[in-house]
């Protein structure tokens, strides 16, 4: 919902944690050094573990959901957060101070453990409490002003009462036909028409006006928008008007120019950001132990058939922007030309190509598909940021022309991996159309805790070959 007093209450949360750890880090040094509080900050070395700790700590107390709004929270729902973001902060921490060999602070950072673990859930339930008894009394109860009483109205309205987060009154609606003035409305009655705006909004108390009505009536909301801004009452209309399934919907100015955006895909960025640094990191890490692999199947290739090792073809990737995926090359050179002669022998549905028993394969590149071996150059698509290792496999251009449903092209929303939902479904065994449920499937339900199941799952999947070709 769009309550700002739950906004402010996460801020106000956040800056009680950040107050909370400082001064339960000096507690917790006083508690080790007996050193006095007011010098602790000043005169004590520890204290430059500090900023990693409360870094840490806020960014696990945020993924955990630690600020949560007390409207679907509970005591029991904070409490396992913040023990779930504790254990994270200091299960990181001690893995950072082994690596540095620095030890005497450890039982300090166990002290501030267990004082901060009480400060951050007494915070939160003194949240819920407030919370309950701000909307008992009908402390920031919104009231709403609601221009048009038909369908769009009425599922406004049951939509508001039934998630607003601090409450909600409807103080009443407007409609342009006269006749329906004192029409019962849900949770309220039509008490004027659109051109009494100016008196509504002069004699009541609104927060807020809401514009719901159908496209044919837009030419009515200048004069409702003009009377809002002299009252200095803030103004809202329906974004649905065009009947699109928009997981996201923004307003932003471009050059003075307001902009309604109405996005099919919503992704968090900060989130996809975690996300590449985890590519990276994952990445960066796994190269040094598979580069003697990757030296072996170069060089079997090599010798099988004295062609090039590496296969480069164009894929369509995030946007549906062509990048050159790599791959060890698992046919003969001149596997493009043979595709003609053999297209008739595609054993799979839809616009992909797949023969079990394909002339084409080499005989390392066979044993590289059934491994899935061929994939590992993709790892340098990553590094450069054309792929990620979690999401929908890149096309080929003739794969794509050969789409017949403008769904199917919604997968060029998230960047291409080199496993994803299908890898640990059936892979190849799977349709097309399965193919592409789990793809969509992924997208919509896209987090990053997801892209670490299947990243664990892909791992036995492979190495007992299911549904390889």
């Amino acid at each position: 919902m769009f309550d700002e007093h739950s906004s402010d209450m996460r801020c106000l949360l956040g800056i009680l944690d950040i107050l909370f750890s400082i001064l339960s880090f000096a507690l917790a040094m006083w508690i080790q050094s007996d050193i006095p509080p007011i010098k602790v900050i000043s005169s004590s070395p520890p204290f430059f573990i500090l900023p990693l700790l409360l870094s840490l700590l806020i960014f696990f107390l945020s993924y955990f959901d630690a600020y949560h709004s007390p409207h679907s929270a509970s005591n029991l729902f904070y409490t396992v957060s913040v023990v779930k973001s504790m254990t994270a902060t200091l299960g990181l921490f001690f893995a950072f101070i082994f690596f540095l060999d620095i030890t005497y602070i450890n039982r300090l950072t166990l002290t501030f453990a267990g004082i901060i673990l009480v400060g951050l859930i007494t915070s939160r339930i003194i949240v819920i409490q407030y919370f309950h008894y701000a909307v008992r009394h009908g402390k920031y109860l919104l009231k709403i002003l609601i221009i048009g009483s038909g369908k769009r109205a009425l599922s406004l309205s049951h939509s508001l009462t039934d998630k607003s987060e601090w409450g909600i009154d409807i103080v009443g609606y407007l409609d342009i036909d006269p006749k329906l003035i004192g029409k019962e409305v849900y949770k309220g009655h039509v008490i004027g028409t659109v051109e009494d705006i100016d008196s509504i909004l002069k004699n009541h108390v609104i927060d807020e006006v809401i514009v719901a009505i159908p496209r044919t009536m837009l030419a009515d909301v200048d004069e409702i928008a003009h009377a809002c801004e002299d009252e200095g009452v803030k103004f809202r209309f329906m974004a649905d008007i065009f009947n699109l399934a928009a997981t996201r919907i923004s307003l932003i100015k471009l050059a003075g120019v307001p902009l309604l955006t109405l996005e099919p895909v919503a992704l968090d960025e900060s989130k996809l950001l975690i996300k590449r640094i985890m590519d990276l990191s994952l990445t960066l890490l796994a190269l040094p132990f598979l580069l003697p692999i990757l030296g072996i199947i170069a060089i079997c290739i090599k010798l099988d058939d004295g062609g090039p090792v590496i296969f480069v073809q164009e894929r369509v990737g995030l946007k549906k922007r062509l990048f050159p995926m790599l791959k060890f090359r698992s046919m003969h050179v001149n596997a493009e030309s043979m595709l003609k002669d053999i297209e008739h022998l595609n054993e799979a549905d839809g616009p992909n190509f797949k023969i079990a028993n394909d002339p084409r394969l080499t005989r390392v590149g066979r044993f590289l598909r059934r491994t899935s071996l061929d994939e590992l150059p993709q790892l340098l698509n990553v590094l450069y940021g054309n792929m990620s290792l979690v999401g929908p496999r890149p096309m080929s251009i003739r794969d794509v022309k050969l789409f017949n449903k403008g769904i199917q092209r919604k997968r060029f929303s998230v960047k291409p991996g080199i496993t994803c939902i299908w890898q640990i479904s059936g892979r190849s065994d799977l349709s097309f159309n399965k193919w592409l449920e789990l793809d969509l499937q992924y997208i919509d339900n896209w987090s990053l805790s997801l892209d670490l199941v299947i990243l664990l799952k892909t791992i036995p999947v492979v190495l007992l070959r299911k549904g390889a070709v």
